[in-house]
């Protein structure tokens, strides 16, 4: 599978993650979903970092979006 595709999903699964814990402690509930979420953002990002070969850092990031934007979106 593509290393980028995971990487970009469990980027975004990881910043969607973070308004599900402020609205879970708002409420006053546990944040079981929102820790499920963060397993899930951590294992695609480690998923993703382990099978590209050399890894990924911070600056190979918005250029794996962007490859992931133009090979997906630009085909529709």
């Amino acid at each position: 599978m593509d290393t980028d595709l995971i990487l970009v999903i469990g980027v975004i699964v990881a910043v969607l993650t973070v308004p599900a814990i402020f609205s879970a402690l708002a409420d006053g509930r546990a944040p079981r979903r929102a820790a499920i979420m963060v397993l899930i953002a951590g294992g695609l990002i480690a998923l993703a970092v382990m099978q590209r070969p050399g890894g990924y850092s911070i600056e190979d990031i918005p250029s794996a979006f962007m490859s992931v934007v133009n090979r997906y979106f630009r085909s529709i």
